[in-house]
């Protein structure tokens, strides 16, 4: 078989791949039910559409055609290890700091993955997704997600 998409193709492998990693890793944690879900329970549903999203997008690449072959770019490694340092960087803080110093920090350091930044948009973005995954996360889904920081408790 063919690759018609080398694009497509890797980004479908990575998905794919991600996917599997991810929903693998959640099965350590409790599922819980629908009506009462654990702390496995949507990092699964979400690695599981992922996967999914990954065999669509490398079946594509397998089957339409693109010009060319739509051959893979230079990597934007600035943007990359920017992300990635920005997502260990909240996965360390959420428990020290908590949600409502860690999500505003994420945002600030993913902010500098971009090539325009302006304070007014961060600190307008922090503030309203600090408030929206305290919305969903504690109050709609009553997850155990701390706050403040473990030294004010």
């Amino acid at each position: 078989m063919k690759i018609k998409s080398q694009r497509d193709f890797l980004s479908g492998l990575m998905f794919l791949i991600v996917g599997v990693v991810f929903a693998v890793g959640a099965t350590n944690y409790n599922m819980g039910t629908s009506a009462r879900p654990g702390a496995g329970y949507f990092p699964l549903i979400l690695s599981v559409i992922m996967a999914l999203l990954g065999c669509v997008v490398l079946f594509k690449s397998l089957t339409i055609e693109t010009e060319g072959g739509d051959p893979v770019g230079d990597i934007a490694w600035r943007p990359l290890l920017v992300i990635v340092a920005s997502i260990a960087t909240f996965g360390f803080t959420l428990p020290l700091l908590g949600m409502l110093a860690a999500v505003p920090i994420l945002i600030v350091m993913v902010s500098f993955a971009g090539a325009e930044f302006k304070w007014t948009g961060v600190v307008i973005n922090s503030v309203v997704l600090t408030a929206f995954a305290w919305f969903v996360f504690v109050w709609g889904l009553k997850l155990t997600i701390p706050l403040l920081p473990s030294f004010i408790k």
